[in-house]
């Protein structure tokens, strides 16, 4: 079969290919995938067929029907994956952020019924029509910023059915437009009203009368455990109880305090373990060994730049440690209301200690692995679906250099180009 699309002359050609198979990239792993100069890639039917540098390319496939996109000068890369984002929600909390400015706690709002409770609230009041339309709107955003896979967690409802109602718009939003959506369920993101002072039986409400509703629906549960939300032994019985019943595991931990959840969740086997601002690097190193590698971190550096919070997770020493990273925003109402994954990246490098290469990494690659997409995703190799982004700048260096800036000129998906972003 003739190529369908040819990205050809790429000045830039970021494949992220190249580490051990099986595994996150780690280590040097995550700066020594290969760069192709004047590099292609060739795609057919929406799938990478051929990848590598132009005198290598096969100029028999390529027909009067194959789509050419020139790419000179141009830094050509695997479209972003978006490992960590709580998409579907009612309202917004902008009249909270000047209680931050002026020095109010996360906890402190959250105790006194605002926080995530007031997105509850919203969330609850919303139909369901209106929560997809602001789901399709911010996957929009996202399409512009370069990102092709989202994962989008429930937990804005705390009751059954607004819970299954996020997961079910979040389906459906997947399904209509290019974005690919992979659902976790977080009912257990806070204690609700109904609920107060009692963590425990929440907890058994949900994994008896919830996640039997979503076995086949939502790939991951998750939980939040923090001060304030779940303590980590209700959280080891839980995520027990859900894989158990054969879901995939993640967990919210180490955000403000070092509880330990990281370790508890990374010993039951979490694909991720995610924010790990207060996880020590003693502890990176223990859960590197216990896991092979296996269990990703996934830190979100515009949580605590929006916080006005000074620490951030060690990602420089969680490396050096043999734990794979991965980069996401954390897109929500309240901690994180951005969806630009480059301002990530950049803010990775700048507060987290991250190379330009490794933060590629983690927003393509290790950020596949996080939401276990890895054999679909993440790097321009034969055989994964054809997302890919033809960027405004010539090399990779200038990619976390342009503080804040979208570089994207044209996105991929699935071998569609899509419309260029404004």
């Amino acid at each position: 079969m003739a190529y369908t699309l040819l990205v050809r002359h790429c000045g830039q050609l970021l494949t992220l290919a190249g580490g051990p198979a099986g595994r996150p990239l780690v280590g040097s792993h995550l700066s020594s995938w290969r760069i192709i100069p004047d590099g292609y890639v060739a795609c057919e039917e929406g799938r990478i067929v051929a990848v590598g540098p132009m005198h290598e390319l096969d100029l028999s496939q390529v027909t009067a029907g194959t789509a050419i996109i020139d790419a000179r000068g141009h830094v050509v890369m695997p479209g972003l994956v978006e490992c960590h984002t709580h998409l579907v929600f009612g309202g917004n909390r902008a009249h909270e952020f000047q209680r931050k400015l002026e020095g109010e706690a996360y906890l402190d709002i959250l105790a006194s019924g605002g926080g995530i409770l007031s997105t509850v609230r919203a969330t609850r009041a919303a139909s369901e029509g209106e929560l997809l339309d602001n789901a399709m709107h911010h996957l929009a955003g996202f399409r512009r910023y370069g990102v092709t896979t989202v994962e989008a967690k429930s937990g804005y409802g705390l009751d059954r059915e607004t819970e299954l109602a996020l997961v079910r718009v979040a389906g459906t939003a997947g399904h209509r437009q290019e974005v690919r959506v992979v659902r976790t369920f977080l009912g257990a993101h806070v204690v609700p009203p109904e609920y107060k002072g009692r963590p425990t039986d929440y907890l058994n409400f949900l994994a008896t009368d919830v996640l039997p509703a979503l076995r086949g629906v939502a790939e991951f549960v998750d939980i939040f455990c923090e001060e304030g939300a779940f303590s980590t032994e209700d959280a080891r019985a839980y995520l027990a109880e859900a894989q158990a019943q054969g879901f995939r595991l993640k967990i919210h931990a180490e955000q403000l305090h070092d509880l330990g959840g990281c370790e508890m969740a990374a010993a039951l086997g979490a694909t991720s373990i995610d924010h790990c601002d207060y996880l020590t690097p003693e502890a990176a190193a223990r859960i590197a060994q216990l896991t092979a590698g296996q269990t990703v971190a996934v830190l979100l550096p515009l949580v605590p730049l929006f916080l006005r919070q000074e620490k951030y997770a060690p990602g420089r020493q969680f490396i050096d440690a043999g734990l794979p990273v991965a980069i996401s925003t954390d897109f929500n109402p309240g901690s994180c209301p951005s969806k630009n994954l480059w301002l990530a990246l950049s803010m990775a490098c700048l507060k987290m200690g991250l190379t330009p290469l490794e933060a590629l990494a983690a927003v393509t690659l290790n950020a596949a692995w996080a939401i276990g997409q890895e054999r679909e995703c993440g790097s321009l190799e034969p055989g994964k679906r054809a997302d890919i982004l033809l960027l405004s700048v010539p090399t990779y260096e200038e990619i976390p250099y342009w503080l804040g800036e979208n570089p994207v000129q044209e996105v991929i998906i699935n071998g569609v180009r899509m419309e260029r972003p404004e």
